[in-house]
């Protein structure tokens, strides 16, 4: 007895989280006579994260008083979503010293609140062909999409499903025991001649949540080591290659270099730009602006989706699986006008089109309730015991937030900012790509990026519903899969350089000592109001010139940033400001992206530009046509960088038109899109 009792006492001297558990467990085993579960497996939920090979330093980066652990791994991910926990879990199976770094539990990522279902031509309501999602896919991105990459992801999608399935996440099932695939947005038969698909996948509305569930779970099979609520600063660079992360633990402060061999970034989209969005308050772009202060271009930053349905003054998300299963849009008219807009598709046309009819019945005053400023979606018409099992969540939300009975009432809707379809340019195997005008493409090496952080790019200019968790689930296990084949567990890394951090710990230093005028919030909201008005849904050109200047404004005052919290203990303030710094440079990417943009494409709709440009004019007969020059056209993606923080630099990068297999697969030549 006394012999234990000086074992907990030695773990409480430790100081740490990891003691108080050790003493805890300890404590409950001398009652219960149970083993600690952490003597069988390494999970990784301390405060400094500290095992038997991470070295600690004092004053180590810079001339700075923090505490710094180093760590070293064969991989690190960063971002627990659906794509980082499937690539973290695919690379600790496969043998790989994993870690994976997250701000938040990995549960409470914001995968978890996507509602709608996850597509793959299954079959299991009408026969189905990959190929036809395919098609769907590259017309749903209007052209901007890379094929090889849509080629794998739409192949991938059925096994993605079933290795769902297989490892137990719940899904809707039909009354034969299949899983229920229902009708949404963009999905057709016979490369659209055969009617409205039903390829989407899903857990009644709350797909995301059974997702993330399901992969998190899975992951505790194996030895992935979670370092959660640390917060990434920066990625750690050496000739040109990426040798891990510098990241602050929220809890004590103390600062930690990841030293790994292949880094993963998963951070997910930077919704949190706009003043209205469906996003989580955390979706602040922090692996596009790691990548950014490295040097590295972000692509297509310009296209950003509005939803159609975010509830009207809440912006929560209503999901489109209201409209595949029967529900539809009215305006003050009653009339169902998307009729008018998309005879064919209707309602379930893809989520651009959409967005930009129900603006235009509001412009026309057309709009719903006492300003006439929104539509209204009916549902009311469908049966209450069909509503109970396929939408249980959406009654909910309609009530909390809007206060509808949707068996009686219909739900007050307005587009809302919902994601981006920018992000780090990848190949279809995860790796992270550059371009270079003599050398064409090229890899960053040690670098892969996935789900909405990444632009592989599957979306293009547009997104079609329930490709984002299959997004997120074929291309995390790309990544690992991609590091299985070409490295090995153990293989040697580049040192460290001294200097390793030194610049992401001064800048945190400056920012938890900030002294200036502007409070955070204020700067922040000031942001997103621009964003919001200045990038909307229809653009132009005066408008977008005068965002460039309110952002270049705003950039500037953030040398004039206030802080309050001069702590090192979950200082929010300072990681909000950190977020803040973020979400700036994503802000900055997208709104001088769009104004050099001069078409309309998919999301990004130019009123002073309202025709897409290709190299053909694909409304009439290439026979004849001579092909533009690629600096007169728009068929291209955007690629921009902001080497000193402050300043835009664009450039372009081809669109990848041919498949993995033409064979297999052919192209999808560009056409002009209409549902």
């Amino acid at each position: 007895m006394l012999k234990q009792r000086n074992k907990m006492a030695a773990a409480l001297r430790l100081g740490t989280l990891a003691g108080r558990i050790l003493a805890n467990s300890q404590a409950s085993g001398l009652s219960h006579g149970v083993k600690p579960l952490a003597a069988s497996r390494s999970f990784h939920f301390t405060i400094e994260g500290r095992r038997s090979d991470a070295r600690v330093k004092t004053g180590d980066v810079g001339m700075t008083n923090y505490p710094v652990v180093d760590h070293t791994y064969d991989a690190v991910v960063v971002g627990a979503g659906g794509a980082g926990l499937r690539a973290a879990f695919g690379l600790a199976s496969e043998g790989f010293k994993t870690a994976c770094i997250t701000k938040l539990f990995p549960t409470r990522s914001h995968t978890v609140a996507a509602q709608g279902g996850i597509n793959a031509a299954l079959g299991n309501m009408e026969p189905d062909n990959w190929r036809w999602h395919m098609y769907d896919t590259v017309k749903g991105s209007d052209w901007l999409g890379d094929q090889d990459a849509i080629h794998y992801m739409t192949e991938e999608a059925p096994q993605a499903v079933i290795e769902l399935e297989n490892m137990g996440m719940p899904f809707s099932r039909t009354e034969d025991g299949k899983i229920y695939q229902r009708a949404f947005g963009g999905q057709s038969y016979d490369y659209g001649k055969g009617g409205q698909a039903h390829r989407c996948c899903c857990v009644a509305d709350r797909t995301g949540h059974s997702l993330l569930h399901t992969l998190y779970g899975q992951s505790l099979r194996y030895d992935t080591e979670y370092f959660v609520e640390y917060f990434a600063l920066d990625l750690i660079m050496r000739d040109g290659e990426c040798i891990g992360v510098v990241a602050i633990n929220m809890e004590d402060g103390t600062i930690h270099r990841f030293h790994a061999k292949n880094t993963v970034l998963a951070t997910g989209g930077y919704g949190r730009a706009y003043f209205s969005c469906t996003s989580a308050h955390t979706n602040t772009g922090d692996g596009t602006a790691m990548t950014t202060r490295a040097g590295i271009a972000n692509q297509d930053m310009e296209f950003v989706q509005f939803h159609p349905t975010g509830i009207y003054g809440a912006g929560c998300l209503i999901t489109e699986g209201c409209r595949g299963e029967g529900g539809y849009l009215i305006n003050s008219e009653g009339e169902r006008f998307m009729e008018r807009y998309a005879p064919t598709a209707k309602d379930l046309a893809s989520r651009d089109v959409v967005s930009r009819s129900m603006t235009i019945e509001i412009r026309e005053g057309r709009g719903c309730g006492p300003e006439s400023d929104h539509v209204y979606l009916q549902l009311h018409h469908l049966p209450p015991e069909q509503l109970h099992a396929r939408l249980p969540g959406i009654s909910e939300t309609a009530m909390i937030f809007a206060g509808v009975d949707v068996t009686r009432e219909p739900i007050p809707v307005l587009p809302t900012v919902h994601y981006n379809m920018g992000g780090v340019p990848t190949n279809y195997k995860g790796q992270v790509v550059q371009h270079d005008a003599e050398k064409g493409d090229y890899i960053v090496p040690g670098l892969y990026a996935c789900g909405e952080a990444a632009s592989a790019s599957v979306h293009g200019a547009n997104r079609l519903g329930a490709n984002s968790l299959l997004d997120l689930v074929v291309f995390g296990r790309a990544c690992a899969h991609t590091i299985r084949d070409e490295n090995k567990p153990g293989d040697k890394i580049l040192d460290l350089p001294k200097n390793a951090g030194e610049e992401s710990v001064a800048n945190l230093d400056a920012v938890r000592n900030a002294n200036g005028s502007i409070p955070t919030a204020d700067l922040r909201l000031t942001m997103q109001k621009t964003m919001q008005a200045h990038a909307a849904v229809f653009r132009t050109g005066d408008v977008l010139k005068e965002g460039c200047d309110k952002i270049s404004d705003l950039l500037n005052k953030m040398d004039d940033i206030k802080t309050f919290d001069r702590g090192i203990v979950w200082n929010t303030d300072l990681i909000e400001t950190l977020e803040l710094q973020n979400l700036m440079l994503n802000a900055a990417q997208t709104m001088f992206s769009a104004e050099n943009r001069k078409e309309s494409r998919g999301a990004h709709a130019r009123e002073d530009f309202k025709d897409r440009i290709d190299e053909y004019d694909y409304s009439k007969k290439i026979e004849g046509q001579k092909m533009r020059p690629v600096e007169e056209h728009w068929r291209k993606h955007t690629l921009v960088k902001m080497d000193d923080g402050k300043t835009v630099e664009l450039s372009y990068r081809p669109v990848i038109d041919e498949t993995l297999d033409e064979k297999d697969c052919k192209h999808v030549p560009p056409a002009i899109r209409s549902y």
